[in-house]
């Protein structure tokens, strides 16, 4: 039997496509391995964690939202994950206690040409002041608004952060340990309906149609037979 099930986060949609066997359906069925290697695996896991995070940042964020870089100066600067986490969380707090009702989320990385441990951060109900008053350990580099619109070949649809989340995401390494993102608790959760059993054939050239309102700007078909389809509601239905 073949699904198609949508998730709405923001204003992007997704489609995806994929067959469910009835042995799949039983409760009391052992799952079929579907890999042919763990690296083949862990690589399926981690397409998995990078679409609920952009999902999540999709809906929790907006052009009202800001995108933050923040450095360790000379005197403050650590040299583990362990002592970065320590400050992260404390900063963390402290961001928390003067807005309660803030969305935060922070990253941990390392510079590619400097090595140098540094934190992004995206926030919405967080003044770009209190930021700045309350990072104390060298500077903000950069506080920016996110974009109300976004240009995919050529033309432009409405707020689509898949690819700031998906940078965002990637700086995690196995050095750090751990999660890959702090956020916290009041993130919205995007909008999934139940998977919906479809008759006819879908392909690249033959996508399912979008909601109305929405553009298609992306599709991938795996060897396994999972589609995915990523529709952006297009400029002319945004909100002013």
């Amino acid at each position: 039997m073949r699904v198609k099930r949508r998730t709405f986060s923001g204003d992007v949609c997704e489609q995806e496509i994929y067959g469910v066997s009835e042995r799949a359906r039983s409760p009391s069925s052992k799952p079929k391995l579907r890999f042919q290697s763990e690296e083949e695996r862990q690589q399926h896991r981690l397409g998995i964690s990078r679409r609920k995070h952009a999902r999540l940042v999709n809906e929790n964020f907006d052009e009202k939202s800001l995108y933050s870089t923040l450095t360790f100066s000379d005197d403050y600067e650590v040299h583990t994950f362990s002592e970065a986490r320590r400050i992260r969380d404390n900063f963390f707090r402290r961001l928390r206690y003067h807005c309660p009702n803030a969305k935060i989320a922070i990253y941990m990385g390392r510079g590619k040409s400097t090595h140098r441990i540094h934190f992004h951060m995206l926030s919405a109900g967080l003044p770009e002041s209190i930021i700045i008053q309350q990072w104390l350990y060298g500077t903000v580099l950069r506080i920016v608004s996110l974009r109300k619109q976004t240009k995919i070949d050529g033309v432009t649809v409405g707020r689509d952060y898949t690819g700031l989340a998906n940078y965002l995401h990637d700086h995690w390494t196995p050095e750090q340990g751990g999660h890959r993102w702090k956020m916290t608790k009041n993130m919205r959760q995007p909008m999934r309906e139940e998977p919906k059993e479809i008759k006819r054939s879908y392909s690249e050239d033959k996508p399912p149609l979008p909601p109305k309102g929405y553009k298609l700007v992306e599709c991938k078909i795996t060897r396994y037979g999972y589609m995915w389809f990523k529709y952006v509601k297009e400029a002319s239905r945004l909100n002013c």
